[in-house]
């Protein structure tokens, strides 16, 4: 089996995470599956390349290699539901966002095929992240964890409307110290790159089970989460093309935001 995640140390202490911009699907899944899973429509497209400003910053970066419809490693193993009373994708979602289901009737995967998953793809992705936090805080006293995500501007299914541009998720200022927080917002004010965006902190989008879970200020580990709109830099629509130009006018503002959250994380992170 491919290894279910792509990983590179950096230096600084700021780790990226991108656990649902993995594409692959294993063959015995596949054919488990309608053709509709196969398009994998609700990837967060082309990440890795958006943030590609992540070595130059001397951020480690762990990445999916696999589909969230094999399995999505921004839930709970125990699939707890994020948004108690909203509509939410599972552990091993059954339909995409627009409710379409993708496997067929009788394929849908067994609480023993959902134990197998957790082992063989949620489990490697989540001890790598746990290491490589230990790590950067043993080496820095403090870390930056941010989780990056990106998701089609208008999903009926979870929000009514457009989105905003930039999606903040702080799990309602518990998984970060408000100083970071305030300096975030600080990088919204004061750069002109911002102004043709956007944002909010909180809103539809708190954070997903990685912010929630590991986002620990007392321990000086801070976790955000930043949700974009595909349209800031994608073709939302098939076969999701990648648009360069839209990229490098986000891409400033992006490096402004993580050098801003890494220099708030430097001066006060490993405050007591």
């Amino acid at each position: 089996m491919t290894t279910p995640f792509h990983f590179r140390e950096g230096s600084a202490p700021l780790l990226i995470s991108m656990p649902h911009a993995g594409t692959a699907i294993p063959a015995d899944i596949a054919a488990q599956m309608l053709p509709v899973a196969l398009a994998k429509a609700d990837t967060d497209w082309h990440l890795p390349l958006l943030y590609d400003m992540a070595d130059g910053l001397g951020a480690s970066v762990i990445s999916a290699e696999y589909s969230r419809y094999v399995i999505d490693l921004n839930r709970a193993p125990d699939n707890a539901n994020l948004y108690p009373g909203q509509d939410t994708t599972g552990l091993c979602p059954v339909d995409t966002f627009h409710k379409q289901p993708l496997y067929v009737a009788d394929k849908l995967p067994s609480a023993a095929e959902v134990q197998r998953r957790i082992a063989a793809y949620w489990q490697p992705y989540h001890q790598q992240l746990q290491a490589e936090l230990a790590r950067l805080l043993s080496v820095h006293g403090h870390v930056l964890l941010w989780d990056a995500h990106s998701i089609a501007s208008q999903v009926p299914r979870f929000f009514a409307g457009k989105l905003p541009d930039l999606n903040f998720g702080t799990a309602d200022s518990v998984s970060c110290d408000l100083g970071l927080q305030d300096a975030l917002m600080q990088v919204l004010k004061q750069s002109p790159a911002a102004q043709a965006y956007t944002h909010v902190f909180n809103g539809r989008f708190k954070g997903g089970y990685i912010t929630r879970h590991y986002g620990q200020p007392a321990r000086r580990i801070h976790a955000v989460q930043l949700e974009m709109s595909q349209c800031l830099y994608m073709d939302e629509a098939a076969p999701y093309a990648y648009r360069p130009a839209l990229a490098q006018q986000l891409q400033p503002l992006l490096k402004q935001l993580l050098q801003g959250g890494l220099n708030w994380v430097v001066q006060h992170g490993g405050a007591a």
